[in-house]
């Protein structure tokens, strides 16, 4: 059955860009000189240096290790992406005539575009009428695979806001940036007596990035746990004399 995944990496403080340029909020054109661009590379160095992402991007080199296999698995399982709008902008030019997602890919935008055929099987199809229907579109094109989530964060978090996320899985690297984006932020719209639950279902750790991945179980009353309350439990937790 198809299911709605996603894949972040982040750092270890949560964050998985540098800062927002304020300069030029929607002109992606200098992204990679911008302060965006370094918290991102650092975040997701495990991928660049993973034989399977160089292979799918023509590269040569890379190391087959298990960051590699589980890079592998990704794209394997993904017949349709959704993807933001900043993240098509960015990595247009970067991803050349073929980009390494060769499958249909559902950019959520307030910006009509005419789809855009790449070689390698990508296409990008410019969806104005919300992440819902970029998720719906996917599911259409994905036949038995999944949908993957591709990024941003903000995009993200709105489908995971909507309910639509079955599966999260994030690639934490081993750094403290301090600043940036957060991956999670107040944008999810959950109230103070609210939460979204995940039950953790695989972890695998290296010395570079550990990747956790999460079933989405959705969202549940937050209630106070009040165990520790009774005469018995309060008196078991104290120390001996």
């Amino acid at each position: 059955m198809t299911q709605v995944t996603a894949q972040m990496s982040a750092s270890l403080d949560g964050f998985y860009t540098g800062p927002r340029d304020p300069r030029n909020p929607t002109d992606m054109s200098s992204w990679m000189q911008g302060p965006e661009a370094p918290g991102f590379f650092r975040v997701t160095r495990w991928v660049v240096d993973a034989m399977a992402w160089r292979e799918r991007v023509g590269a040569a080199g890379g190391e087959a290790s298990i960051n590699s296999e589980i890079l592998e698995e990704t794209f394997s399982s993904a017949g349709a992406y959704v993807m933001g709008r900043r993240m098509f902008d960015a990595g247009e030019v970067p991803w050349g005539d073929e980009p390494p997602f060769r499958a249909p890919v559902f950019v959520v935008t307030h910006r009509p575009r005419a789809v855009l055929e790449r070689q390698g099987g990508t296409s990008f199809t410019f969806v104005t009428e919300g992440p819902e229907r970029a998720v719906e579109l996917a599911r259409e094109a994905a036949g038995s695979k999944d949908v993957a989530v591709a990024g941003g964060g903000e995009v993200l978090r709105q489908v995971l806001r909507a309910g639509l996320l079955d599966q999260l899985e994030v690639h934490i690297a081993p750094v403290l940036l301090g600043e940036g984006q957060r991956l999670f932020d107040p944008g999810l719209g959950l109230g103070a007596e609210d939460g979204i639950e995940l039950v953790a279902t695989r972890v695998v750790a290296g010395p570079d990035v550990t990747h956790v991945r999460y079933t989405v179980s959705g969202r549940s009353r937050l209630v106070l746990d009040d165990r520790g309350a009774s005469g018995e439990l309060v008196g078991s937790a104290r120390p001996e004399q």
